[in-house]
């Protein structure tokens, strides 16, 4: 199917924040077709798990390149372990949402009436997604260059061995050293109960630091206490 004039425009807006220019804005498109739209549409709609599954691929063999060659002396569980806190659900879900990629998804009525395009598990199938799209179009290197360096905080968390530890603790113990005091407060939930979305703050002495989303609480918090030690320079 072509693309409306519309959609190319909001594409091109996307791969813009994306930092990636496409030949092809179809490949894109596809990245951001989700399989509840695909269904609802029908007429031959492609949706996005192809280019997920790829993508994933993508981001495996790109961290994995890294990892081994960054750490020589690294033991394969250990690099199996670094791998997968990288490339997390939660890591990639807050990458989707800071590059706006929930504003462009095509989602079937139920799933954007339920908050859809703020779901951690969604965002995080997306960007995967869009890996697959930029790797189609640009090729190995143009992707691997990417990943890094979009998820160079993570990869840095690894480099200072913060990735096998509980962000919470390492906050709480960053703000107990500067005679602060920190709370999580819920911001909003969204979604069924099957399928929630949960939004934290981490409040250190009344101010806001960081914010998380997740699909239990419990991971929105790691995801707040995540982006706080960004602001105290940790990660």
């Amino acid at each position: 199917m072509s693309l409306s004039i519309e959609r190319k425009e909001n594409l091109l807006v996307l791969s813009s924040r994306l930092g990636v220019k496409f030949a092809d804005l179809s490949l894109l498109d596809t990245a951001l077709t989700h399989t509840s739209y695909a269904n609802e549409v029908k007429n031959g709609v492609i949706h996005n798990e192809r280019l997920e599954f790829l993508g994933d691929a993508v981001l495996e063999l790109a961290c994995s390149t890294y990892l081994f060659n960054k750490f020589p002396q690294m033991p394969e569980g250990e690099m199996t372990k670094a791998r997968a806190s990288v490339v997390c659900e939660t890591t990639l879900a807050d990458l989707s949402a800071r590059l706006g990629v929930g504003k462009y998804l095509l989602l079937g009525k139920g799933e954007r009436m339920t908050g859809g395009n703020k779901r951690p598990s969604i965002l995080a199938d997306a960007f995967e997604s869009v890996i697959g799209a930029i790797y189609l179009d640009q090729g190995w290197q143009t992707a691997r260059m990417y990943i890094l360096d979009k998820l160079d905080s993570a990869l840095i968390a690894v480099e200072q061995g913060y990735n096998l530890k509980d962000y919470k603790t390492i906050l709480q113990e960053v703000v107990q050293s500067h005679g602060a005091c920190i709370e999580y407060k819920l911001i909003d939930e969204t979604g069924p109960d099957h399928a929630k979305c949960f939004r934290f703050a981490a409040v250190v002495s009344g101010k806001q630091k960081g914010f998380g989303i997740g699909s239990s609480k419990k991971e929105a918090e790691q995801h707040a206490a995540m982006e706080a030690l960004k602001e105290y320079g940790i990660l």
